[in-house]
């Protein structure tokens, strides 16, 4: 049987059928999209580091004293 029919009972089988469909193509789409996330989460958090390092590398020349020696 199938449920195109008004007024037709729907099966167990149609069911579990119709999840079986959708979770097989929602795995397939996991796993496609899996690679993509990853590269994007290691790109950002190699940015992350960089911009981190080079902030605190502006603030430590800004504030680090300048010693001046002169000879009399």
């Amino acid at each position: 049987m199938s449920p195109g029919r008004p007024g037709e009972r729907i099966s167990l089988a149609d069911v579990e059928q119709q999840l079986r469909s959708l979770g097989g193509s929602a795995q397939t789409v996991v796993a496609q999209s899996r690679t993509t996330a990853t590269a994007a989460a290691v790109v950002g958090g190699v940015l992350t580091v960089a911009s981190v390092y080079l902030l605190g590398r502006r603030r430590g020349r800004r504030r680090s004293t300048v010693l001046e020696i002169r000879r009399v």
